[in-house]
């Protein structure tokens, strides 16, 4: 048994935010029943074809989902949404904002008669305000947020290499969502779930902001290596690959010095002896330590450090972590089909003993059109005059 067996979830997504979040409550054995536009579906199918010719993204996050097309607008559309929600656990949308308010499907016009349901609406800046209009992708909430301030080189900011805006405001609607499950266990009662992709990142962003707390000057970027900590990043090896360190405290500084670098005079250096010097001089340390380095492969270099317990790690590429030794020898792959056949998929990270998470197939449009709108109670002429008129 599952945490979410017997648990429906109904959800107009698209990119992201919401289908990452809905994805996991699959995970747990939630139904996911996925509404997508006819003929074209959600936009996420189309961002590229490097999957066997799915989507990258598609394929990461719509596992274990149904996929019914509807054309929300048609006339029989509102019906076939009501009795979808009407046996609804959940609903999620990340629809334009008031898309869910003109479909009617806002918590205020369903609450009363389904006083159980939860609804979760995932949004760029939230249901007020003055942004609440505003287009949000996720570079975009990058850019507000701050990200891109503190992340980058000294010369140039640069964006997070994944969909971070998104993944945050993913990770909270699942929690959310989660959350206002258990409360209905006690009360009864369902809810109204807000998540903003900006206030999800603000929250993310809270250590530079109280580092830049009342005026102070915010934490410079600093590329791959730490803003105020240091020796703290990449460094590249004799072999041209590159090791990242991490050293926190006066002790490991002192290890690394004697024992990686075979200089324990160094750890005394009036130049480096606190983090706030090393910091300070971080382009003569740097110097010293990638001419160590520099007659040394990786996996010499790795072995030093890993001797020393000073923390580090390879700095690898996508390549590396589809191959990654220790991702295989704790079984994290699984395989699960696809429209293009079978397909690796990572199990999720929270690895809990007393059940296996649910690993279905990633859904065809449409697959699963035809066998929801007979649940519901259509036939097959309504469903075939439906097709005729492309309202699936």
């Amino acid at each position: 048994m599952r945490p979410l067996d017997g648990i429906t979830v109904v959800t107009l997504e698209h990119a992201i935010a919401a289908p990452f979040a809905t994805r996991q409550l699959a995970d747990l054995g939630a139904r996911v029943i996925k509404i997508e536009r006819p003929g074209v579906g959600d936009f996420a199918r189309a961002y590229d074809a490097r999957v066997n010719g799915l989507a990258s993204h598609f394929v990461w996050v719509n596992r274990s989902k149904e996929s019914l097309t509807l054309d929300v607008k048609d006339a029989e559309a509102g019906g076939i949404l009501e009795s979808l929600v009407a046996k609804a656990d959940v609903l999620v949308q990340n629809l334009a904002p008031g898309a869910a308010e003109r479909l009617g499907l806002s918590h205020a016009a369903l609450c009363e008669k389904y006083p159980r349901l939860i609804v979760c609406n995932i949004s760029g800046y939230g249901p007020d305000g003055p942004f609440r209009d505003k287009k949000a992708y996720d570079l975009l909430i990058q850019s507000e947020s701050g990200f891109l301030s503190v992340t980058g080189t000294p010369d140039e900011p640069a964006k997070a290499g994944c969909s971070i805006a998104d993944i945050a405001a993913g990770m909270y609607a699942y929690t959310s969502i989660l959350s206002a499950l258990l409360l209905r266990e006690r009360t009864g009662k369902g809810a109204n779930i807000e998540v903003s992709m900006l206030e999800s990142m603000a929250e993310w962003m809270s250590y530079p902001m109280y580092y830049a707390f009342d005026g102070a000057l915010p934490p410079p970027r600093a590329g791959a290596a730490h803003a105020t900590i240091y020796p703290y990043g990449p460094f590249p090896t004799g072999d041209g690959k590159t090791v990242m360190l991490g050293l926190q405290n006066e002790r490991e500084w002192a290890i690394f010095c004697r024992e990686v670098l075979g200089d324990a005079a160094l750890a005394g250096d009036s130049r480096f002896d606190s983090n706030a010097k090393r910091n300070a001089n971080r382009d003569v340390l740097r110097s010293i330590i990638v001419s160590s380095f520099s007659g040394k492969t990786i996996a010499e270099v790795t072995d030093l450090l890993e001797r020393a317990q000073i923390a580090n790690a390879r700095l690898n590429d996508m390549h590396d972590l589809w191959e990654h030794e220790q991702l295989k020898a704790r079984k994290r792959w699984r395989e699960v089909g696809s429209s293009a056949g079978p397909l690796p998929a990572m199990l999720p990270p929270g690895d809990i003993n007393t059940f296996a998470p649910r690993m279905d197939a990633v859904p065809a449009l449409g697959e699963h059109t035809d066998s929801i709108l007979r649940e519901i109670g259509l036939n097959d002429n309504a469903i075939a005059a439906m097709r005729a008129r492309k309202a699936i």
